[in-house]
């Protein structure tokens, strides 16, 4: 699975997905990879349209991440954020950087200017060499929202001003019946030679994306394999807030119960292999057994080279 021809499709979110696409494009440098991205966490906020998922995975690709907080610019500062404070502005525990701002109001007037948002993300994407396409799942507004004692809560609220502290009773993905998967993103899934499920959160990640009227049907109906990457090694969240969101759908924070939950795309459902770290080896053979090829191997993605290897091992899955 190597060489200029071959096309790779990821779907993706968060910074476990920002890892893993960084390191795929690291191990088929050659190879032409489309990552379909989680809008589900978009908001406007102090006026301007904001996507960290989007962004997580643009700056992670450009080098210019910060990889200490694991989320916005490297080199940051947080003025305008204090000003817009001052004033009474937006949410004070959900600080917009100095230059992540700046891309925030690149964007807003992007879309103001009648661009959608799948043009706007490839004018941003032009800055920086990427290496990689990125396309929203959907140009239509979609935002996930969280049932809590408290009312509905939009996600980034729960995540960030909660810390998940606040049980999850549900999700509501607001805006996702009148959404449609774009052409970039249908045409992706129907030419790709093999398609990927980083390790972003299954439920408001990965699951907000399939969410899409038309996007799992799209997916299942790709000639391509379908191969994921475990977000749960040895019962624990690589991170986010993954075992909390499983928890609230009724899903064991395991890899088996994960990949069941995507299901053998043999028997209706979406995978055809899936990858698990060592430490849970012992779910191989079931998972084999319920039509998923499976096979284990570390999965942290600690580095830029082992984010490298855990790609290629997918790809040899997809392959095999």
């Amino acid at each position: 699975m190597s060489g200029a021809a071959s096309k790779i499709a990821v779907l993706a979110g968060g910074v476990g997905g920002a890892k893993f696409v960084r390191g795929l494009r690291h191990a088929v440098p050659d190879a032409e990879i489309s990552v379909v991205v989680n809008t589900g966490d978009d908001m406007w906020l102090a006026g301007v349209r904001v996507c960290p998922d989007l962004d997580s995975i643009m700056y992670a690709l450009a080098g210019v991440n910060d990889t200490e907080r694991g989320w916005g610019r490297a080199g940051e500062s947080e003025r305008v954020a204090a000003e817009l404070t001052a004033y009474g502005v937006g949410w004070p525990w959900f600080t917009l950087g100095d230059l992540d701002l700046g891309t925030h109001l690149a964007r807003t007037s992007l879309l103001r200017n009648g661009l959608t948002l799948t043009e706007a993300t490839a004018r941003l994407s032009a800055r920086w060499d990427l290496g990689v396409r990125l396309l929203p799942m959907s140009d239509q507004r979609v935002e996930t929202h969280v049932r809590t004692a408290e009312g509905l809560l939009h996600f980034e609220e729960w995540w960030v001003r909660t810390r998940a502290q606040l049980p999850a009773l549900g999700f509501e993905q607001v805006g996702v019946a009148e959404a449609r998967p774009t052409d970039a993103v249908l045409e992706t899934l129907a030419t790709a030679d093999v398609v990927l499920l980083a390790p972003s959160n299954p439920v408001v990640s990965i699951g907000t994306i399939l969410g899409v009227p038309g996007l799992r049907a799209a997916l299942m109906a790709s000639p391509a394999p379908v191969v994921g990457v475990s977000p749960i090694i040895g019962g624990a969240a690589l991170r986010g807030m993954a075992a909390e969101c499983l928890s609230a759908i009724g899903v064991s924070v395991s890899a088996d119960a994960v990949a069941r939950h995507y299901g053998a795309r043999s028997g209706g459902g979406l995978l055809d292999g899936w990858l698990v770290d060592d430490a849970d080896a012992s779910v191989v053979p079931r998972l084999g057994g319920d039509g998923i090829r499976t096979v284990a191997r570390p999965l942290y993605l600690s580095s830029l080279d082992e984010s490298a290897s855990i790609a290629r091992a997918a790809l040899d899955l997809a392959r095999g």
